[in-house]
């Protein structure tokens, strides 16, 4: 699972990362604590060029009869993509890159869950695999909403929790997001653990289990 993140570079340092020219997202801050139904950055091709916007975490398929599914869908397995009707068409039409700099999970140690956060070794920002899908309620109102698709954890992952977030190589961002793309067999090799050796994880302070909590204060590594 994949239930809380962070996202803590500049607007700018997203757009330089990404190749990105214009955005659409009007209020945009560092999160510390990004949580699930809450507004996200995420990355989009429109046929031509990445674009940079907005999407609900918690994805609401478009034949859903209300937007309240949505705060069950803030994941997809990958290894069950092709299965659940919720998922398996927009596999192939509405993929999309959350940007992040760093997850959370929650990790038993004794009678206790401490918090670690999840970083790349190097600090920079890492691709999450997502789907999207848009969803129109009665009276015409779009809502646009995402899900993070989750593995099986790497060696590093796995003392922590069972699931992990899919982290895309760099390399393969581009044909995670080509539009044109629907080569299924070839997207599905896409979503696999990513290299341990690149990641660390490192103990945090409990604030972070309240999404009321968003500081940059939630980041600093914990003193055991």
């Amino acid at each position: 699972m994949c239930g809380r993140y962070t996202i803590t570079v500049s607007m700018e340092e997203l757009m330089y990362r990404y190749l990105i020219n214009d955005s659409t997202i009007i209020h945009y801050a560092p999160k510390y604590n990004m949580a699930p139904t809450q507004q996200v950055p995420a990355i989009i091709h429109d046929g031509k060029q990445n674009r940079l916007g907005e999407l609900r975490w918690g994805l609401v398929p478009s034949w859903a009869k209300d937007d309240k599914i949505g705060s069950k869908m803030i994941n997809a397995r990958a290894e069950t993509l092709l299965e659940k009707t919720s998922f398996k068409h927009l596999l192939s039409t509405r993929r999309c890159i959350i940007p992040s700099d760093g997850f959370y999970e929650w990790q038993q140690q004794n009678s206790r869950k401490q918090p670690m956060r999840i970083v790349l070794r190097d600090g920079g920002i890492f691709s999450m695999a997502g789907l999207y899908d848009i969803w129109t309620n009665a009276e015409g109102k779009r809502l646009s909403t995402c899900t993070i698709i989750t593995t099986s954890p790497n060696k590093l992952m796995a003392d922590i929790h069972d699931r992990m977030p899919v982290i895309l190589r760099t390399e393969d961002e581009e044909e995670w997001l080509r539009r044109d793309n629907q080569e299924i067999p070839a997207l599905m090799k896409l979503l696999i653990p990513y290299d341990a050796d690149q990641m660390r994880a490192y103990p945090v302070a409990a604030a972070v289990g309240n999404v009321r909590n968003d500081t940059c204060d939630l980041i600093q590594e914990l003193i055991l």
